[in-house]
């Protein structure tokens, strides 16, 4: 969800802000908070790295000079300092705990009244402390000066070496010297690398034949080939690996501890020799290959009912152990990949842990083994006795949400309110039900030079939500068993919303029909064979309805307000290595295809757009058929742990498989039009969008309606989507951080409108009519919720004339009647 604001911000003499700020800036020298013989480290540089990950060796810095950009950390450090007495602050610290001793005192045995005092003496005291340590707020904001350190040097040199070593850079040196002038230091590390040992033989030594055997069925997939560089951290990937591919075949003792490498580098110059080993248990003559006796799945593990026992119930082997069987054991042995008979396999394990953990009604889900006493004649073969236990969430969860929005320049309160039923039906179904009402400030429309009102206005919307969410494929035949190790849903949807404006009341029925799969950790599909919406406006404003007609285009605008009813079909796609606070380096990639309008045969497609037509109350519901597709790529560079520069390409097409025959007025002749429902268009604009234009309001193409007073006034919908954005992401102050970010995109036809020209895509100009935008963002980061700030203006406008287009120079602050006015985009999460 987002908010976009006009920014009037109270005006401030910022040119007599900059002075002062500057004047305390360069009054604040680090040199005066260094000691007589301390040094300030300044820079570190790099030289001579090559082939070598030069990111990898700046990570082993053991110092860093003070940031400069974005933020100047050791400026904003400098400018508290000057605001700080470590004297004063001592003395402040001392009496309030002089303060406190004497009301603890003067409390007596009054224990709660003592409680009290005590809790209030750790918190200030706490805080003075932190500020004795770390300084006032200003400085806790900045950063200390870094005082240059000749040992961490060393270490820090010390570390390169081993790590060139370590990837095959036997002769590697590293040479670190620094320079010092004005009490500023540099560090330079200088590397040479040296030519890289290459494996020239791989051997395997390996005691157990039934292991061997294993890792030998297995040996495709290995990280090590002859030919690559010598590198310990593919040898230490490479262990790990041949231990799951042992657990994998019932080894369920094996280490990677067993598993040993030899390298011999003194056979031809720059070659190594590799000797992979892998040895037996001590006193053991093979490894113990273990089945699985017994499976117990107790269903409510930490429950306990003294004086009563759990009642079993056997189902395929499996016994189900619960005071009260509150889940059906036909539902959980689907979800079981854990089996009597089987071979132990830490796959298995793992993906039983997976497919309980997805179903959302067990709050915690693990599988424990315990060894079956093995006879004198074991040697081989062992047995485990394996235990699922699972801990039931609530079975009821509610949610309630009160906020604000701020559109427009109109304050919206809403309010959700959501309830959660887990095992509604004792299948292990979630249930949830959502109502959600709320006032949202709107722009209006169409605002034109006919009329003189303010553009904006608020909007009443309603919704309810109904979604249930079995844990299995709901099929006309028996194939779940094909689909157990990806997790299978099955999602039924209901929802209805009513939308009031000043131009129009419009109402939403839709149910879903949704089959989902969880392929891998990082890949998730949606298939919905069923999407049916029907909507209908019931109302429509005669005074918008004339502005249409005024517009181009403006007849195939107001069919797609009519009431419709949209069947359709799609499939989703989701590809995702980040997590939800996007803290990794990773990717993100979403397809989607959707087919609409199944059956519009039934229905006439040759008829007469009728003055009066939309809006009353009849029975002339269309069916459009149409068919949209999207693709939605991001990639997420981790610079630092705290530092991103992220970018993402989004593309979409929406185009009718139909064409309808419209006319204009009643005297001309029919014409074809490519018509879908309204919210089947794509836009442009917004807050995960273009950030400096409007939500929806980018575009069409290079086209200006010239009866617009302003050019955003009215949505902006086309049939071919193309935008992109690029961000750095940096840290500022513990969950503050900043963004700075460009974005560019448009929207348009796909077929050319005399009345609209420039709106249509064509090859030999659709470059030059990218929107671009840039700005300045916060984000603060609660872990739970992420609150986002972005400040965006026009840089070019692509609907300008030619020759006019680079508009930021134009770019105001204060002037909310500027079509090129900075904006303020509030949102929740992440653009992208």
């Amino acid at each position: 969800m987002f908010v976009m604001l006009p920014w009037p911000p109270r005006k401030a003499s910022w040119t007599t802000l900059g002075i002062v700020s500057a004047t305390l800036l360069a009054s604040c020298s680090p040199m005066r908070l260094l000691g007589p013989r301390q040094q300030l480290l300044s820079e570190v540089k790099l030289e001579g790295v090559n082939r070598t990950d030069r990111d990898a060796l700046a990570s082993l810095y053991r110092q860093e000079p003070n940031r400069k950009f974005p933020v100047p950390l050791l400026a904003i450090y400098n400018l508290g300092y000057t605001f700080y007495s470590p004297e004063r602050a001592e003395a402040r610290l001392a009496a309030t705990r002089a303060k406190y001793a004497a009301l603890i005192a003067e409390a007596k045995t009054d224990s709660v009244k003592v409680g009290k005092l005590l809790q209030k003496r750790e918190r200030k005291v706490q805080h003075q402390q932190q500020v004795l340590e770390q300084g006032n707020a200003i400085m806790r904001l900045g950063q200390a000066p870094v005082v240059y350190d000749s040992t961490l040097t060393s270490v820090t040199a010390d570390q390169m070496r081993i790590y060139l070593r370590s990837h095959g850079y036997f002769r590697s040196r590293v040479a670190a010297s620094d320079t010092a002038r004005n009490r500023r230091v540099t560090v330079t590390y200088r590397i040479h690398e040296g030519q890289p040992f290459l494996v020239s033989q791989l051997r395997y030594d390996i005691a157990d034949s039934a292991v061997a055997k294993a890792i030998r069925a297995d040996s495709s997939r290995s990280l090590l080939r002859v030919g690559q560089a010598y590198n310990e951290e593919l040898i230490g990937r490479e262990r790990s690996r041949i231990e799951s591919v042992l657990k994998n075949a019932g080894y369920y003792d094996f280490r990677q501890q067993y598993v040993t490498l030899e390298a011999d580098t003194s056979f031809e110059p720059y070659t190594v020799r590799l000797l992979l080993q892998v040895a037996n248990p001590p006193g053991q003559q093979a490894h113990r290959v273990y089945s699985v006796r017994k499976v117990n799945f107790v269903t409510d593990a930490g429950l306990n009912r003294f004086g009563m026992q759990r009642d079993t119930v056997r189902r395929n082997g499996v016994y189900y152990l619960a005071y009260n069987h509150r889940f059906s054991t036909r539902i959980l042995d689907r979800k079981l990949s854990v089996r009597p008979g089987d071979r132990y396999s830490l796959r298995n394990t793992i993906q039983t842990q997976r497919q309980l953990s997805g179903m959302d009604v067990f709050r915690f889900a693990g599988v424990n083994y315990q060894k079956v006493e093995a006879s004198a004649d074991s040697v081989r073969f062992g047995q485990l006795d394996a235990v699922v236990s699972t801990t039931p969430m609530k079975r009821f969860q509610e949610t309630t949400e009160l906020g604000g929005t701020y559109v427009a320049g109109l304050p919206g309160p809403f309010g959700n309110f959501r309830v959660r039923v887990r095992n509604a039906f004792g299948g292990a179904e979630v249930l949830d039900v959502g109502l959600r009402a709320g006032l949202e400030g709107q722009y209006i429309l169409a605002q034109d030079s006919l009329r003189e009102e303010v553009g904006n206005q608020l909007t009443t919307q309603l919704g309810v939500n109904i979604n249930l969410t079995l844990p299995q494929f709901l099929l006309p035949w028996h194939s779940n068993e094909l689909f157990t190790r990806y997790s299978p849903r099955t999602r039924l949807s209901s929802a209805f919303t009513y939308v009031k404006r000043q131009e129009y009341t419009r109402t939403n029925l839709e149910f879903t029909y949704d089959y989902i799969w969880q392929h891998s950790g990082y890949k998730q599909f949606i298939l919905t064979p069923l999407d049916i919406s029907l909507i209908n406006t019931s109302a429509f404003d005669n005074t918008f309805r004339r502005r249409l007609e005024r517009q181009p285009n403006g007849q195939a605008l107001l069919r797609s307000f009519q009431s419709v009813l949209v069947p359709s079909a799609n499939a989703t796609m989701l590809y995702n290595t980040n997590d939800f606070n996007q803290t990794q380096d990773a990717r993100y990639l979403r397809l989607f295809a959707e087919i609409g309008g199944l059956g519009r045969s039934l229905y006439t497609r040759t008829d007469e757009l009728s003055s009066g037509r939309i809006g009353q109350q009849n029975t002339n519901i269309k069916v459009y058929d149409f068919v949209r597709l999207s693709a939605d790529y991001r990639r997420y560079h981790k610079l630092t742990p705290q530092q991103y520069v992220v970018w993402r390409l989004n593309a979409g097409l929406a185009r009718a498989l139909t064409r309808t025959q419209i006319r204009d007025t009643i005297t001309e002749p029919f014409r074809s039009a490519a018509i879908i429902p309204y919210d089947r268009y794509m836009f442009a604009g917004g807050g995960s969008s273009v950030r400096a234009w409007l939500p929806r309001r980018l575009g069409v193409g290079s086209y200006r309606n010239p009866q617009l007073v302003r050019s955003e006034s009215i949505e902006q919908p086309g049939e071919l989507l193309l935008e992109g954005s690029l961000e750095y992401r940096f840290p500022i102050y513990d969950y503050i951080y900043g963004a700075a970010f460009t974005d560019f995109g448009n929207v348009w036809t796909l077929d050319a409108d005399p009345q609209r020209p420039g709106a249509d895509f064509e090859l030999n100009r659709f470059y030059k009519e990218f929107a671009v935008g840039s700005g300045l963002g916060l984000r603060l980061d609660f872990t739970f919720l992420i609150v986002r700030l972005d400040f965006a203006a026009k840089v070019y406008d692509p609907t300008q004339p030619v020759g006019s287009r680079y508009v930021l120079p134009k770019a105001t602050i204060f002037n909310a009647a500027s079509s090129n006015n900075l904006r303020l985009n509030i949102g929740i999460g992440y653009p992208f």
